[in-house]
């Protein structure tokens, strides 16, 4: 007789998903389904989010194309959306640029997709009362601005200080609503975030020898890392981030 007891099961929960058409949100979309859930994958690109959705286990899926820069865009998605029992915001953009070249225009770009269009998302979810209660929330912060500063990293490392200092207040103003939030801080990721051309590859390998496990992460080692955070697992967990970086900030 198998073992059937999983307290990491999310049978029974539906969960909406950022980012999902490429890097850790489609790995924790794909993820999330294998463990019962049914998703709602959201993200700008059609072609990359298609094969996101036909690599999820199960059916009831759906999926919303759409920038969530646009405002207009954000209000469909949550009038569109039914009651959630988890929120994953993963949409998210990098950037390496020495400090006298941090423009105010450059500034407005990183912070309005990683910090302001989430926020603004979880915002509008929330007052119009689309979060189930026990409903858990995970943002994907990093490690980069809130334990790792790095040259070149100040306005990414801003934005993503910005979301974790979110993450806590949002858990302390939804706790009485049981609505969780929490965080994750990933280390360096195997997506296309870093082979965006501004390390080479020789260069990405010296980086990786700073990790005492050798190696950068896999999305499936963050959407592991969500499906805890989603789970009913973690039902005593809000208002922190979980540190998953191959014990690079142990060092």
């Amino acid at each position: 007789m198998g073992i059937t007891y999983n307290p990491f099961s999310l049978e029974g929960k539906t969960i909406l998903v950022t980012g999902a058409s490429s890097g850790i949100g489609q790995a924790t979309a794909i993820e999330c389904s294998k463990m019962g859930a049914k998703l709602i994958v959201c993200g700008r690109n059609k072609e990359r989010l298609d094969q996101t959705f036909s690599k999820l286990e199960g059916d009831g899926h759906s999926l919303f194309e759409g920038d969530l820069l646009d405002q207009d865009a954000i209000e469909r998605l949550v009038k569109e959306t039914p009651s959630l029992d988890g929120l994953v915001l993963s949409a998210g953009k990098g950037l390496t640029l020495p400090f006298p070249f941090c423009s105010r225009e450059k500034f407005d770009d990183i912070f309005n997709i990683n910090f302001f269009s989430p926020v603004e998302l979880l915002r509008l979810l929330t007052k119009k009362k689309k979060l189930n209660q026990n409903c858990s929330v995970v943002i994907i912060v990093s490690i980069g601005g809130t334990h790792v500063h790095s040259v070149g990293n100040s306005i990414y490392g801003a934005s993503k200080s910005a979301l974790q200092t979110m993450v806590n207040f949002t858990a302390m103003e939804l706790a009485p609503k049981k609505i969780r939030v929490n965080g994750i801080c990933p280390g360096m990721v195997n997506t296309p975030l870093i082979r965006r051309g501004t390390l080479t590859e020789e260069q990405l390998q010296a980086d990786m020898e700073k990790y005492p496990l050798k190696r950068y992460g896999e999305p499936e080692d963050i959407a592991f890392g969500a499906i805890y955070l989603l789970s009913d697992a973690s039902s005593w967990v809000t208002g922190t981030s979980l540190i998953i970086d191959g014990g690079v900030t142990a060092k």
